[in-house]
């Protein structure tokens, strides 16, 4: 019976243990991210309360733990954690229970302060793709059919047709050339189907509407519109804006960047936002190019300023570049034009933080709360994508969507995932 009883109660015990352990290891992972970046001298706090929590480290000059040099012997932990920034560099922690059981691995990276130039310009935006695109089909009569060769021959709507008959395609102009070379004999298509290359054999058929040989396709080769620039490097010249990818407005899907450009953008009109309906800017182009595009990304566009006009700006000098842990949660504003070209300051509050260890979009949630912005636009319109967050005197994000059903909230990006993208882009 006695026997029994401590079998009973040794497994009990043991279920214990796990289970701590367990819940030790769900508050190590939900409190903290597997990349921490910190700038040299600033500090990051990690709320933990764990008990018999142990941490090493492969490096002791980079980082102060709790105020101390790091030990590189597993050492027992005060919590909570603060981490602060000694020299630049990377070390790696690992956490542990007791010092033999494993619980989690941290790389934190001390890096050196960045400033930027907020923007908030109203910018117009040219891009010309790779190939032209497809964005629709067209049908004419066959014999008594509506007939698209191309979408008989399995050409879909966003494809990109690079080559025809084994020659580059550099504009629709172009492309309707070599076709009509072709008259009624086969013609090979090389397409790029996101990302993947295809290769399409198929045969115009004569339209007796045109007079002429068809193979049933609406091609674009370009595309413009109105955003708003996020940040240049007085340094480099390197700029980001929009903060989210530019797609195809038939198809929908990314564009693939052959070349583009960034001018002047003067808005003349804005068409206010209500639920369910979004609001846009209105702009005219103006002579004069501000910068190339290199790259149309997830994160946003991205190259190089050659010209920048500097209207007046209520942050018209470098501002340090907030990491996204830095970001916080209350009052905020952003930059953007609502009129002409002047830059303005509105008041916003970030409502939510998505702490997030890579780059990626929609980390932030803001509220426009300013009332002058809310009778000019109704909230988050098109064409304010890209307008720089500010907050406690730090650049820390960009809008970039809009809540279709409640237009005075939306989405942000962090301005340093955008920042990692201008660095990868022009260096390539």
């Amino acid at each position: 019976m006695k026997f029994r009883w401590f079998k009973y109660l040794l497994l009990f015990f043991l279920a214990v243990t796990v289970f701590w352990m367990a819940l030790t290891g769900w508050q190590l992972q939900a409190n903290t991210i597997e990349n921490i970046r910190i700038y040299q001298g600033e500090s990051h706090y990690v709320n933990l309360q764990i008990p018999f929590l142990y941490v090493r480290g492969d490096r002791h000059d980079v980082i102060l733990f709790n105020g101390n040099p790091l030990p590189q012997k597993s050492s027992r932990v005060n919590t909570p954690i603060s981490l602060e920034g000694q020299n630049l560099g990377q070390v790696k922690l690992e956490f542990s229970l007791f010092g033999w059981i494993p619980l989690r691995r941290i790389t934190v990276n001390v890096l050196p302060e960045i400033k930027l130039v907020p923007g908030g310009h109203s910018i117009g935006i040219k891009l010309r793709a790779q190939g032209v695109s497809v964005v629709g089909f067209y049908y004419f009569d066959v014999n008594g059919k509506s007939l698209s060769p191309a979408r008989e021959a399995g050409v879909k709507i966003g494809d990109s047709i690079l080559k025809i008959n084994g020659e580059d395609v550099d504009n629709a102009p172009g492309a309707a050339r070599l076709l009509e070379k072709r008259g009624g004999r086969q013609v090979e298509l090389l397409i790029n189907r996101r990302g993947k290359m295809i290769k399409l054999s198929l045969r115009p058929l004569y339209s007796t509407a045109d007079g002429a040989y068809r193979i049933g396709l609406y091609l674009r080769d370009s595309a413009a519109g109105v955003g708003t620039l996020t940040f240049y490097d007085p340094e480099t010249r390197r700029y980001g804006a929009l903060g989210h990818i530019i797609l195809d407005s038939d198809t929908h899907q990314p564009i693939n960047l052959s070349e583009g450009s960034i001018v002047k953008a003067k808005i003349i009109n804005v068409k206010a936002a209500q639920k369910g309906q979004p609001g846009e800017k209105t702009g005219i182009f103006i002579d004069g190019s501000l910068g190339n595009i290199v790259k149309n990304s997830p994160y946003g566009i991205f190259g190089e300023i050659t010209d920048l006009h500097k209207p007046e700006s209520p942050y018209p000098d470098p501002l340090p570049m907030a990491l996204s842990t830095q970001v916080e949660t209350g009052p905020a504003e952003i930059l953007t034009v609502i009129d002409g070209e002047t830059i303005d300051s509105y008041a916003v509050v970030i409502e939510k933080i998505s702490y997030q260890a890579s780059p990626a979009d929609k980390g932030i949630v803001i509220r426009v709360v300013d009332e002058k912005l809310l009778q000019s636009t109704g909230g988050i319109i098109q064409g304010m994508s890209g307008s720089p967050i500010i907050q406690n005197g730090k650049l820390v994000g960009a809008v970039t969507h809009v809540f279709i059903n409640d237009p005075t909230r939306g989405y942000g990006i962090f301005i340093e995932w955008m920042f990692q993208e201008a660095e990868i882009f022009t260096n390539n």
